[in-house]
């Protein structure tokens, strides 16, 4: 076996291609039933990263073959981890290895924490979890297929709020003169879900928009305005991929406290689900995730449709304990 860092800013095509189809064949595999992904954009997908972000990207080779990736994003304070491994190549060594250049970099760089993100049920639970990777966060991802949706009903609820909010859309995400105000509403959701760092000021969430843009992924935002003060009272975004266009990833729902009990989160959603259908030709679902404990936004996707489809787990492990288990 043979392993070797990628770039995939400059790699050839034939790279790409590589990784793309081990994933899509861990996903068959494992997730039987999810999108396979396309070509489409992956190069800048893979390459492009938010300006104090940086990633890093291995191949094992048997017989010339791809049969294992390991990525690894480095953030501001720790490093985040995907390693997969093709089902004919397992349990023998290959995901050791892969793990283990990702926390030599990982250690270099100065992280001291390593997350990972899995589906629950998955092979990759039980691997992490054999290197100390302790689970840090539950949420549950709910689906909507389209097809199931009661559209009229779907119509009612985005024009019901109580009075004083209009509902606006806006394609590509907020205009600039609303970056600082939704930036501030969006603190409302700090430190959920860390893996998955959200954008709390204005610099950052202009950033943030462009890199989505640049990586192939389309922003479509839904806001609550208080109509009184302006004030940016709830939001909720969904991103569209050029790589898997028919499943649209739902991200930030949010209503501000002194806004809540207005029907803002269920009008927001409604009427998001309605500027999709028209604005993403080939969506067939979108997937939501949520924690365990919201129930008021577990009540809400119940009410538009959307299912219970499985938990996705986040795991945390301490970079130096890895290294001493590693041997690096």
């Amino acid at each position: 076996m043979h392993v070797r860092e990628w770039n995939p800013a400059t790699a050839p095509g034939s790279d790409l291609e590589a990784w793309r189809l081990l994933y899509n064949e861990m996903l068959a595999a494992d997730m039987p039933g999810e999108p396979h992904w396309r070509a489409d954009n992956l190069r800048a997908y893979m390459a492009v990263t938010m300006p104090d972000e940086n990633r890093g990207d291995w191949f094992a080779e048997y017989d010339g073959r791809v049969v294992g990736v390991a990525d690894l994003l480095l953030l501001d304070d720790l490093g985040v981890v995907e390693v997969y491994v093709s089902p004919d190549h397992r349990r023998r060594g290959v995901a050791r290895t892969l793990l283990a250049e990702a926390v030599r970099r990982a250690h270099e760089s100065g992280r001291t924490v390593l997350g990972a993100e899995v589906a629950a049920g998955t092979p990759a639970t039980a691997f992490y979890q054999a290197y100390g990777f302790q689970l840090t966060c539950v949420e549950q991802r709910n689906l909507l297929d389209l097809a199931t949706v009661d559209w009229g009903r779907l119509r009612e609820h985005a024009t019901r709020t109580g009075s004083g909010y209009r509902i606006e859309y806006f394609p590509g995400g907020p205009p600039a003169e609303l970056l600082n105000a939704y930036a501030t509403a969006k603190q409302v959701v700090q430190g959920d879900w860390e893996l998955h760092p959200s954008s709390y000021s204005p610099d950052r969430l202009a950033h943030s928009l462009a890199t989505l843009h640049a990586r192939g992924l389309t922003p479509h935002v839904v806001c609550a305005v208080h109509s009184r003060t302006g004030a940016i009272a709830g939001l909720t975004e969904v991103v569209a991929s050029a790589l898997h266009p028919e499943r649209a990833d739902q991200y930030d729902t949010v209503v501000v406290p002194a806004h809540r009990g207005y029907g803002l989160g269920l009008a927001m959603k409604a009427r998001m689900l309605l500027e999709l259908r028209d604005a993403v030709p080939d969506l067939r679902d979108v997937q939501t995730w949520q924690s365990m404990e919201n129930e008021p936004m577990a009540r809400v996707n119940a009410e538009l449709g959307f299912v219970a489809d499985r938990e996705w787990h986040e795991y945390e492990a301490s970079v130096p304990a890895l290294a001493a288990q590693l041997g690096i």
